[in-house]
């Protein structure tokens, strides 16, 4: 079937010495993974490797076959090319972090129209705003929404946080936040992106991330941790 939709770039392989898997999340039919032939090759080709970085959000003719295999490119295209994000060593590290959260996050073969707005809309806020800090803080916990562990927020007034069951509790278990984390997660959940305010220190970021990729990784068969973790608190540093 041929197919034209937006894609989102989510993760690349490279295939033996000139070839390309690209995995992208389209509006048309959720996730899907398509075979680049001679990306690599040193001839003019509208599909070449640039079209393929984290998070670039492509309009795109495809073959869609449907089967469970490879798909084709028949025509592809920038559907916007970002004015900051390759070049910005902060927003290009938060790309290539949250593209690996998405890698082993989204597993849905099917079309998603509302994440793939979600993430459209936040990947053009990211490349076009400069207070970026907390970006990646408020997308992790936005994007729980769609993958259905979001906070329950009915106890919000409690002092703990229990991340197994994803809810607030009067008293602290094992498997509760401390009361101070508690806090910093009650103020997370306050933020948007443009929230442009110093709401976190250094530490208080890097104490939210952690929880957060653990909130993932209890929630999420399969999760993995980032290899890309340590650079972005790096940058932030």
């Amino acid at each position: 079937m041929q197919v034209k939709t937006k894609a989102i770039v989510i993760a690349t392989l490279k295939y033996q010495d000139k070839s390309l898997i690209v995995k992208c999340f389209t509006l048309s039919d959720g996730l899907k993974s398509y075979f680049v032939a001679n990306a690599f090759s040193s001839k003019k080709s509208q599909q070449k490797v640039g079209y393929f970085q984290p998070l670039n959000i492509l309009e795109i003719e495809a073959t869609h076959k449907n089967k469970g295999t490879l798909e084709y490119f028949k025509e592809l295209r920038m559907g916007h090319v970002y004015q900051t994000i390759s070049t910005d060593v902060v927003k290009s590290t938060i790309a290539m972090f949250l593209s690996e959260i998405l890698h082993h996050s989204i597993q849905e073969e099917e079309k998603n129209e509302r994440l793939f707005n979600f993430l459209e809309t936040a990947f053009l806020w990211l490349d076009a705003h400069s207070e970026v800090a907390n970006f990646h803080l408020v997308f992790l916990l936005e994007f729980t929404k769609f993958l259905g562990f979001y906070p329950n927020l009915t106890e919000e007034n409690f002092n703990f946080f229990e991340i197994i069951e994803g809810v607030f509790t009067p008293f602290q278990g094992i498997s509760c936040l401390s009361e101070n984390e508690t806090s910093l997660l009650k103020k997370l959940l306050q933020l948007k992106f443009d929230h442009t305010q110093k709401a976190f220190s250094v530490s208080e970021r890097q104490v939210l991330l952690k929880f957060l990729l653990d909130y993932y990784a209890i929630h999420l068969d399969g999760f993995k941790r980032p290899k890309s973790v340590d650079v972005l608190k790096e940058v932030f540093a």
